[in-house]
């Protein structure tokens, strides 16, 4: 039996309050809440043992779930550590105070500080409002850290020196990057350099997005030699929807390829099923984050995890 852990990705709702450019809503069909009676066989099926964290995202916003300050109340004492996606727009002060402490991080999505950049790509979305939600997370959040992902846009690397400059001023330093432009399994047509946004990513010194989601080097080396299928971005996350399916990539946003479901299947059983599995031409083919992590590319993220731990032991 396979032993390495992995990070669970947690989808309470695929609804959502924006219609992001980067995200392909058109391909979700009749968008769902999970359930109170869902959530909490969910909570039995994720083992410290199987998990290094759970991050509660998926493709619609957490906190416009009706019972956001229920289920948050349903983390605490949970063995596995548990983070939080969000747009920022409805994460006001009752929000921010009821999840402090309950979980370990709050990541805010968020484009750039130009307004008609944030509208662009933030569509549907309060630029200022979520600023203001930023602001106070900032000043109040004593127990959860707060993190923001910047987000991967060729429209958003031109005023991106300005928009970190303005969460320097707000004492925000914690800024990530995917080091992959989104394009969900090839439902984006950009085909813009990658090398470019990475070399961004190295100048201004910020943290990469992927490594979230990486328990361990020694975890990821398991994952890689126990899985049919050679994709590390696939193998170090399970997504699990809103039905509380299990699903075969996180990419999969029309919620086709299930694996099981929470109700007949433990986590532990979804990793094994899925180590059989071979590509899926459907979610594959145009993906760009298929051959992520190669060779000497592999070598240099090991690297640069093990330099993020030895940092975060010795602050």
């Amino acid at each position: 039996m396979s032993s390495y852990r992995l990070t669970a990705n947690v989808e309470w709702t695929s609804k959502c309050n924006a219609k992001c450019a980067m995200c392909p809503r058109h391909v979700i069909n009749n968008p769902k809440l999970m359930t109170t009676e869902l959530h909490q066989q969910l909570l039995q099926r994720l083992k410290p043992e199987d998990l290094a964290r759970v991050i509660i995202a998926g493709y619609g916003e957490p906190t416009t779930h009706p019972k956001f300050f229920d289920f948050i109340d349903q983390l605490r004492d949970h063995p596995v550590q548990f983070d939080m996606v969000s747009n920022g727009e409805r994460l006001d002060a009752d929000k921010l105070a009821h999840l402090d402490g309950a979980l370990g991080m709050v990541m805010v999505s968020f484009s750039s500080v130009d307004p008609e950049v944030y509208k662009s790509v933030h569509t549907n979305l309060d630029q200022q409002r979520v600023m203001a939600n930023i602001s106070h997370a900032q000043k109040t959040l004593k127990q959860t850290h707060l993190s923001v992902s910047l987000t991967p846009m060729p429209e958003c690397l031109e005023t991106l020196p300005a928009t970190i400059e303005w969460f320097h001023s707000e004492g925000v330093y914690d800024l990530r990057m995917s080091p992959n432009f989104y394009n969900r399994a090839g439902t984006q047509d950009e085909k813009s350099q990658t090398r470019t946004l990475r070399e961004i990513i190295r100048h201004y010194n910020l943290n990469a997005l992927d490594l979230d989601f990486v328990p361990s080097t020694w975890d990821m080396v398991k994952q890689w030699s126990s899985n049919k299928f050679k994709c590390v971005p696939r193998n170090t996350s399970l997504f699990i929807s809103s039905l509380g399916d299990y699903m075969y990539c996180y990419n999969d946003m029309a919620h086709n390829h299930s694996l099981g479901n929470i109700s007949a299947m433990s986590v532990r059983e979804a990793i094994q099923l899925r180590e059989k599995t071979q590509a899926e031409s459907e979610l594959c083919t145009n993906c760009n984050m298929l051959g992520r992590y190669q060779g000497k590319e592999l070598v240099q993220v090991a690297a640069s995890y093990f330099k993020n731990q030895l940092i975060a032991r010795a602050s």
